[in-house]
């Protein structure tokens, strides 16, 4: 379940510079991915821990990651406004922004 796309250069760099780290993230991320949902069920979820953990990096991954996978916008928009309960107006309109800094720009363009 890989991205056709290629990682962000700090990434890549990170990968180069501590390959054995590198290794053992994807390890992790295969081992996640065991079991009974779809490419598109996962993406979503991740996209959700994304916003719920508050991290902008990880979730312009799993923003480019989902689309990637066929997930809509309007799909990816809905998880946005489902956590606005748990996470409050002001950091949902911070995880807003940042969705639409991957879905403003065109798939494939960096």
């Amino acid at each position: 379940m890989k991205s056709a796309q290629k990682p962000p250069k700090a990434y890549r760099l990170f990968v180069e510079t501590y390959p054995k780290l590198g290794r053992a993230w994807e390890l992790s991320s295969e081992a996640g991915q065991d079991g009974p949902l779809d490419e598109k069920t996962i993406r979503l979820v991740k996209t959700a821990v994304a916003i719920g953990a508050l991290r902008e990096g990880a979730l312009h991954s799993s923003v480019r990651k989902a689309l990637a996978a066929g997930v809509s916008k309007e799909e990816i928009e809905q998880v946005v406004a489902l956590a606005a309960g748990t996470l409050g107006f002001p950091a949902t309109v911070a995880v807003f922004c940042w969705v639409q800094d991957v879905l403003a720009k065109p798939i494939g363009k960096k």
